[in-house]
């Protein structure tokens, strides 16, 4: 009988140790995963439509709350599957497309970079319905405000709501970088705002230390749009690949350092302490308005895809499908990049929260990192053309894989619609 009980003690014993050293191993990646992603929750019918016909049921995947029945699913963590259906526009089809962009009209060959949908890992994520986007933002207003990355997803949009109406173009200025479009059927106002840093911006010297020009920043005041976004209902905030260029940081009017800006006598910051007081001054700005009783979205960074060296040295992007999840990883300047929006957004949502102020996070870069077959490369311009382009990894073809940012964006606003917000999507970490 003792022997007994000595073999359970013993067996008792090993399976606590057993326990121990896989809770050892699990938790800190556990952690990391809950850490660095949004969390979304659905609860998902035995009838998904994927249909972006007008007929689409906007209740094919609810959001519930945690206290629900409703799982658990991450809708920025997935992988890309195939998607014979696809395109739902072409660039013959849309005029909104900007020429860099227009991959099929300068000879790109291949079309399979656009038979991809994305999917989530416990859900499916429902594609883009511009009918019903439009009856949703009938009587809003929405305003993109970042680098040309934010005027290509913009104009991705347009390209949808094509399908359903035409906009007229009631810009205040004929300048480009400030653009507006009514949507007269649904009152519905969209806009776009060029800030490529974010913050005031003016270049010092059009070369540069390497011929790309040199930027003074002043990275405690907000650019122009800050002082034009409080009429709109959602604002989507984004910027990122501008910061890689030479720059001088100016704090209450004195230089404070630089990146790569090779001047004596000023300290070298890096580009990412540039790009975290930028996102801070945007935010403080967004924080500061009176009246604002809208829904602000960071739409995160979205890598480049440069291959056989960099943007200005011979880099290109030439796969043509896109990567699983396992053949791939954030790291580098992406993942540090990332990183400094995620603090920032958390740090400004804590702020904003005191305020009334309503943050939403969409978190397209996992997705974005997976697709480096959808950007123009050599396919933005003829190849007999006198141009000084570079191969272009950063912008994405349209139709292309930007075009998924818009499943994202309505599936957001469905939510925010409904008032699934303190659960699912306000941007917290759980």
């Amino acid at each position: 009988m003792e022997l007994l009980f000595e073999r359970r003690r013993i067996l008792l014993l090993f399976l606590a140790l057993t326990s121990t050293v896989l809770l050892t191993i699990i938790t800190p990646y556990y952690y990391y995963r809950k850490s660095h992603v949004q969390y979304v929750l659905w609860e998902t019918s035995t009838s998904t439509s994927t249909s972006v016909s007008p007929s689409v049921s906007p209740e094919s995947v609810h959001p519930r709350k945690i206290a629900g029945s409703g799982r658990m699913c991450n809708a920025f963590s997935g992988e890309w599957v195939p998607n014979p259906n696809a395109p739902y526009y072409t660039n013959e089809s849309c005029w909104a497309i900007h020429e860099h962009q227009n991959c099929r009209k300068y000879g790109r060959p291949d079309a399979e970079f656009l038979k991809w949908r994305w999917k989530p890992n416990d859900c499916e994520l429902p594609l883009f319905n511009a009918a019903q986007f439009l009856e949703i933002l009938r009587g809003k207003s929405l305003a993109f405000v970042g680098d040309s990355v934010a005027r290509n997803h913009m104009q991705s949009l347009m390209c949808f709501l094509n399908r359903v109406t035409y906009p007229v173009d009631v810009s205040h200025t004929s300048d480009e970088k400030y653009t507006r479009w009514s949507y007269t059927s649904h009152s519905f106002t969209l806009a776009f705002f060029l800030s490529q840093f974010l913050v005031k911006a003016v270049e010092a010297d059009q070369n540069g230390p390497t011929n790309t020009g040199l930027f003074n920043l002043l990275l405690d005041e907000p650019d122009g749009w800050s002082t034009q976004i409080s009429e709109f209902d959602y604002v989507i905030v984004s910027a990122g690949h501008w910061f890689f260029r030479p720059m001088i940081f100016s704090e209450k009017k004195q230089v404070v350092g630089c990146h790569f800006c090779l001047r004596e006598n000023i300290k070298d910051l890096t580009k990412y302490y540039g790009f975290r007081m930028a996102f801070r001054t945007a935010f403080k700005a967004l924080n500061g308005l009176n009246g604002f009783k809208g829904v602000i979205f960071l739409r995160t960074f979205a890598p480049s895809h440069f291959e056989g060296g960099d943007w200005n040295n011979g880099g290109n992007c030439l796969r043509r499908m896109p990567l699983r999840n396992n053949e791939t990883r954030l790291d580098g300047f992406n993942l540090e990049l990332y990183m400094i929006q995620m603090e920032e957004f958390r740090r400004a949502e804590k702020e904003g929260r005191e305020r009334g102020m309503k943050y939403r996070l969409m978190d397209i870069t996992e997705a974005m990192l997976l697709r480096p077959d959808g950007h123009p490369s050599i396919y933005g311009h003829w190849p007999n053309e006198n141009v000084t382009l570079y191969n272009d990894c950063v912008h994405w073809c349209l139709p292309g894989p930007i075009d998924t940012f818009n499943d994202f964006l309505l599936h957001m606003l469905m939510m925010e619609r409904r008032g699934r917000t303190a659960d699912s999507i306000s941007g917290r970490v759980y």
